[in-house]
């Protein structure tokens, strides 16, 4: 057993390590430090690399000294020991993976020793600095035999001043990194729960008096018109005159000073903004020590209740990013996070939330430089808390005997335990010292623009005290926090350093009440700014309300966006190397697929929810106004003639009538008229504006011609669908027979069966030929969504899944050649009321071709359906479908606005869209025909398509896409309407304008035979 026992003690949080201070590394020439890769610093050595490693599965287990133990093995670092093969991967969202029993954890705590050895000579009067980037939960660590410190806080710098036990030559370095330890309590975000040393470690080399720490502060005057940029510097040792060198964004020395401290005014300054991140250099050189800092000039602040950088009101339009990846867990490089970036800038995201933690120091460079706001949270989560056990009421299940479920109180109980460690006195230092970690370390960085307390933690003293700190330490930064808005029955809040009010999933509706019916008011009266830091979860098909936030944010000044949940899906790679999720590591408790809910893949494959995020977050939107097209600007500070060109095209049936390419002036947030010449749209055409904006000049991260979103008009005044349908046959006589519960309608071409029990054809024959492989049926059910995952309880208590169609009643009459089967038709389930009752029509035409108009009826009642229409069983697996709709990826009633009206030809594979929990995918909103080998679909009003190898009952009943087995057919659903996909999975539930929820409804509908 180790000899020292801090880490279930949480007032002992730092053994041996030096105060927080800012992130920079230390050069020893002017050279070395403005080449800007610290790994270029002859002061800075990486220790990254093969360590010596011993596994125990119990800190127990450890000697006294574990640099006395065996070390049999080797493992990369950094890495996460759960991605090098020992322990097991452990996925769970809110529930502590360890009894809940604060500050203590189990005695079987898995525990990795790692051991490096290194020569150094040590120089007389340089201090040497042990830093390590990245280590979770905690460790000891010890050089040479000789124990040196201990530390905690998972996402933050430790750093050990190893200065006098280092020696001449070989240098043995041992940690013992232990899973858990009291700190656990407050690092329970949402995620694969991973353990190890994850990130860098490097040891700098220093002057024996040095520059500790420095802070750059800016104000402005004159309109912005000047700024004073100031230094306050911190010394080890006594202080020293520092030699200051600020240089411009072209390079331009524009002042030098040498002091202990620095200020300069700078007239006419570049100001940053995530559009234009353009940074000054500061240089520093003290004692032989040459330090180089970025920094952008910019003013944040909140005026009149509105959240504005440089005097103009900013919008959000972001996502919360974790570090993650599908094999190296934790563990990013600058290349790894660059793609993110980079794929960010792709779909127009300007800001990123570090959820719910500091990410590496370096992150927040790359954000300076590439241009994005940044909330920089701190390593605080523990929402665990709010498991703790409710006392709850025993209810019968006795009808006569009335329930009072007791819901209020269990709910306000559940709040109290949630605020556990944001009351609790033995966690306020712990608190406070993650704040200071997240907010020393990255104060001097340009993309961070607010302050974030933690997650889901409640609210309470010790973060009372946490934003009063912050405050007093950099009044520049305001301060947010979503716990802020949970009340302890037993504390009131106290708000005042406070300064958004912010919520999570609230729907559309929310924010619009919070501007109409009071609000949460500031400092100066008015009502704070409010941010959504979590919105639009984008679990698997999703992401289906992007468009009513952003028309909601838009609506509201004091509005500032939101934060999208969350960037990449988490899935690390299964002892098969195909992704997993919860449960398929043998972890328990766990959340099962709820962390594969990214807007990318885990490797970083656009979902279809990042592009309607793109499309919706474009920097500029078209609209038809009086005869004029008229486009508005969403950039916050640049003018569209120096951002983006428009290539226009006006097309009628899919064919270019005229196009264009064209630049136009129109400042921020203004509208101004394009200069485009329309003719006439043609009567019965499908008549479509499209405007595509590229980019004018590359960037750092995007090239020129990059498309940065379209706009559609629909010019369309009627459309017709005849000339798209296959000519009408030759008419041929029918002949029609009973044979029990079958009609039999035949013709020298056509043979069709009509099941009279079902309401419906069972066959459908050309030539002999099958022309569906299955019966026809009426269909309700889809595949849930993760977003269902709530209302799929619902429908399948009113027993959807198992719904089948009957007929109560069925009727035929040939009138002019022409069949007419009527049908009353109900969709019932084994248990259940009657789903549906449908009275239907079928006229089977002379020519072959079959029209169906349904009127269909639904209780009250019940929940709104998922969906109604036919589903077809093609034969032929691989056949190619055209179809004029929303396209050419997947659409839906509320998330299409990524999906352009057209025509397309498409296949039941390449329709696929593969999500690793499978799920309803593929279907095509605002459908007007689809046109299959044998016959074509249409609708008197545009309906809903998607074809498919899989059956829903196979998408329903799979766990992980790659066990899915094809049909053998291509499945071809034909819907009146799909229900809307929503973010239900966490959030509001699907607003009822996107519900299938109405009790009556007609469709018409025809099936032409070629």
């Amino acid at each position: 057993m180790l000899k020292q026992q801090f880490h279930q003690n949480p007032e002992i949080l730092h053994v041996g390590t030096t105060p927080h201070r800012a992130y920079f590394i230390p050069c020893a020439t002017e050279t070395e430090a403005l080449g800007g890769r610290r790994e270029d610093s002859s002061r800075f050595t990486l220790l990254d690399g093969l360590w010596d490693f011993a596994w125990f599965d119990s800190a127990e287990d450890l000697p006294e000294n574990p640099s006395d133990c065996t070390f049999d093995a080797a493992i990369p670092v950094p890495s996460c020991w759960q991605a090098q093969g020992y322990d097991h991967q452990h996925y769970t969202n809110i529930n502590y993976p360890f009894p809940f029993d604060p500050p203590y954890v189990p005695h079987d705590n898995p525990c990795g020793v790692y051991r490096r050895t290194f020569d150094l000579a040590p120089q007389d009067g340089r201090r040497y600095f042990l830093n390590f980037e990245g280590v979770d939960s905690c460790f000891y660590l010890w050089l040479n035999g000789e124990f040196v410190g201990y530390s905690q806080v998972s996402h933050s710098t430790s750093e050990f001043d190893l200065t006098g036990r280092l020696k001449n030559g070989a240098n043995t370095l041992v940690a013992a990194v232990l899973k858990w330890c009291d700190g656990s309590y407050l690092e329970d975000q949402d995620k694969f729960r991973m353990s190890g040393i994850f990130d860098d470690v490097y040891l700098l080399e220093r002057p024996e008096n040095r520059l500790a720490d420095f802070f750059i502060r800016t104000e402005f005057s004159d309109g912005l018109k000047s700024a004073a940029i100031s230094v306050e510097t911190e010394f080890e040792g006594t202080p020293q005159p520092v030699s200051f060198q600020l240089y411009a964004p072209d390079g331009t020395l524009l002042h030098a000073q040498t002091d202990t401290s620095f200020r300069a005014k700078i007239a006419d300054p570049v100001l940053w903004n995530a559009e234009n991140p353009q940074q000054y250099t500061l240089l520093m050189e003290c004692n032989g020590e040459f330090i180089a800092q970025k920094t952008g000039l910019r003013q944040v602040e909140i005026s009149d209740g509105i959240f504005k950088i440089n005097g103009k009101p900013v919008k959000f339009r972001g996502v919360n990013r974790h570090s993650s990846d599908p094999q190296t867990g934790y563990t990013i490089s600058r290349a790894q996070a660059e793609t993110d970036l980079r794929l960010m800038k792709e779909h127009n995201i300007n800001a990123i939330r570090t959820a719910h933690y500091p990410n590496s120091p370096w992150f927040n460079e790359l954000c300076s430089e590439y241009g994005f706001y940044v909330i920089g949270e701190s390593d605080i989560e523990s929402h665990g808390s709010s498991m703790v056990y409710v006392k709850s009421p025993e209810p019968s299940i006795f009808l006569n005997v009335s329930n009072d479920l007791e819901t209020e109180r269990m709910r306000l109980q559940a709040i109290d335990n949630v605020c556990y460690f944001a009351r609790d006195p033995s966690y306020r230092n712990a608190v406070l010292d993650r704040t200071r970690a997240n907010i020393k370390r990255d104060k001097n960085r340009s993309a961070v623009v607010i302050w974030s307390l933690g997650n889901e933690s409640g609210f309470g003293e010790n973060f009372e005290a946490a934003a009063a700190w912050i405050k007093s330490h950099d009044p520049g930064r305001p301060v947010h926090y979503e716990g802020s808005i949970y009340q302890h029955s037993g504390h009131t809040n106290d708000l005042g350093n406070i300064d958004f009010y912010s919520e999570m999933y609230a729907a559309p509706e929310d924010i619009d009440r919070y501007y109409s019916e009071g609000g949460v008011s500031g400092r100066n009266g008015a009502k704070k700014p409010f941010v959504l830091c979590e919105y639009s979860h984008a679990m698997g098909n999703s992401n289906g309300d992007l468009e009513d936030y952003f028309q909601t944010f838009e609506r509201h000044p004091g509005s500032c966006g939101g934060f999208v949940w969350e960037w990449c899906d988490h899935a690390p790679a299964r002892a098969d190397g195909k992704p997993g999720y919860g449960g398929d590591f043998g972890d328990t408790p766990n959340d099962g697929n709820f962390c594969v809910d990214g807007l990318v893949s885990p490797d970083r494959v656009p979902h279809s929810g990042l592009k309607e995020l793109k499309n919706v977050n474009r920097p500029a939107r078209a609209r038809l106004s009086d005869g004029q097209i008229r486009i508005t600007n969403y950039l916050d500070f640049t003018d569209l003639q120096d951002y983006l060109s428009i290539s226009w095209r006006y097309s009628e049936d899919g064919e270019t009538v005229s196009e264009g390419r064209l630049k136009t002036a129109c400042a921020p947030a203004q509208s101004a008229v394009l200069p485009i010449s329309l003719p006439q749209p043609s009567d019965g055409k499908l008549c479509l504006l499209d405007l595509e904006y590229t980019l004018d000049r590359a960037t750092a991260l995007l090239p020129q011609g990059h498309s940065l979103g379209f706009d559609q008009i629909d010019l369309t005044r009627r459309f017709d669908t005849g000339p798209f349908m296959p000519p009408r046959r030759a008419p041929e006589t029918w002949q029609v027979r009973e044979n029990g519960r079958y009609l039999e309608l035949a013709s020298p071409v056509f043979a069709y069966t009509f099941d009279r029990q079902k309401g419906i054809f069972s066959r459908l024959k050309k030539d002999g030929r099958d022309l569906i492989a299955e019966p026809l049926d009426f269909n309700i059910w889809r595949a849930p969504t993760d977003n269902d995952r709530l209302v799929r309880v619902l429908w399948q208590n009113a027993g959807y899944r198992q719904a089948y169609s009957r007929a109560y009643e069925t009727a035929y009459e040939v009138q002019g050649g022409t069949v007419v089967i009527r049908a009353k038709t109900g969709i019932v389930a084994t248990s259940r009321a009657r789903i549906l009752t449908l009275d239907t029509e079928y006229r089977i035409a002379p020519d072959g071709s079959i029209s169906l108009a349904v009127h269909g009826e639904k209780a009250p009642e019940l929940p709104y359906l998922p969906r109604f229409g036919l589903r077809f069983f093609l034969p032929d697996a691989g056949a190619e479908v055209g179809y004029c709709g929303y396209g050419s990826g997947e659409s839906y009633e509320d998330k299409h606005h990524a999906a352009k009206l057209g025509f397309y030809r498409t296949t039941a594979a390449a329709n696929h869209t593969d999500y690793l929990k499978p799920q309803e995918n593929g279907s095509h909103y605002g459908t007007r025909f689809a046109d299959t080998p044998d016959f074509t679909l249409s609708a008197a009003k545009p309906f809903s398509f998607s074809l498919s190898p899989y059956t829903q009952e196979a998408l329903t009943d799979t766990a992980h896409g790659y066990e899915l087995t094809e049909s053998g057919s291509a499945v071809l659903c034909a819907d009146y309407r799909m229900s809307g996909i929503g973010t239900n999975s966490c959030g509001p539930n699907l607003n009822d304008k996107y519900r299938f929820n109405g009790t009556s409804f007609d469709w018409h509908f025809e099936i032409r035979m070629k």
